[in-house]
């Protein structure tokens, strides 16, 4: 039987603090919780400590399974890469701390215009230095392709993975991203080992019509108002056999200034009935 992890992507609520969100998560009826790195980040800088998000997790019931996201790593700016790799460690400290077993990546266009071949080696380079670093902590890192990147598409995300070789190195099956990348279809998914998903990001939308990427725009819609076959790609992922997170993720401005406990619920109710629990 699969079993699946029910988990609020800390993006659907995105103006709320990770207190709040963990109850909010809780009382929407959520098992878990993918947390927001920028919002993990202001609570720590406030002064407060991952030890104390301990008993606010176990007290509602909510497993802390991602922290979203570790961003632009493929930079080679000296500088940038630095400062990449000391939050790299700061995360995982403190998701070695809370029990969050996974951390995730993403690749944006700070390689664009260079061959293929370079952009993979160049990525799995950096992905590799990363993910020694939360080795260190026993935590595994989740690429996730980018619409909009050179990284956009399931194939490309696999070379890149290969090329990092690295056992704690996965990836995460985001249906806009992959689908508006224009290079994947869900029936290569199926042919997916599921060991390589570290989870799956729930979600709908169109694609750009003027060729502008703005994701406010283009992914501001429930699960089922949006352009993809939702239905197409749950049911790929299952064909799998994947046992794990499935985040209900909803990047929408408009939507972010519904009650969030709404829109919670809403987006937990949608879920559940793709994937028919309900």
């Amino acid at each position: 039987m699969i079993h699946l992890i029910l988990t609020m992507h800390g993006l659907t609520t995105m103006h709320c603090n990770i207190k709040t969100e963990i109850r909010i998560a809780n009382e929407a009826g959520y098992q878990a919780l993918e947390i927001i790195a920028d919002k993990l980040l202001r609570y720590l800088d406030t002064g407060f400590t991952a030890e104390e998000l301990l008993p606010v997790f176990k007290s509602y019931g909510i497993i802390p399974v991602c922290i979203n996201a570790l961003k632009d790593i493929e930079s080679l700016d000296r500088k940038e890469h630095n400062k990449l790799l000391w939050e790299c460690e700061r995360l995982c400290i403190a998701a070695e701390i809370l029990g969050c077993h996974v951390i995730q990546l993403v690749a944006f266009d700070g390689l664009f215009g260079r061959p293929w071949k370079e952009i993979r080696e160049l990525t799995a380079k950096n992905i590799a230095k990363l993910a020694d670093i939360a080795g260190e902590h026993k935590v595994k890192l989740q690429l996730e392709p980018i619409a909009f990147s050179p990284m956009n598409s399931l194939s490309k995300s696999l070379e890149v993975i290969e090329a990092a070789d690295r056992e704690n190195v996965g990836m995460v099956i985001d249906f806009w991203h992959l689908w508006a990348g224009g290079d994947t279809a869900a029936s290569e998914v199926t042919k997916l080992d599921r060991s390589i998903i570290y989870g799956v990001h729930f979600c709908d939308g169109i694609k750009p019509k003027d060729g502008r990427w703005d994701e406010a725009v283009l992914r501001g819609y429930l699960v089922g108002e949006g352009d993809i076959n939702v239905e197409e790609w749950v049911a790929a992922v299952k064909a799998t056999g994947f046992d794990g997170v499935w985040s209900a993720e909803l990047y929408s401005p408009k939507h972010w200034e519904w009650d969030l406990m709404e829109i919670a619920v809403e987006s937990k109710k949608r879920m559940m009935e793709y994937l028919s629990i309900i």
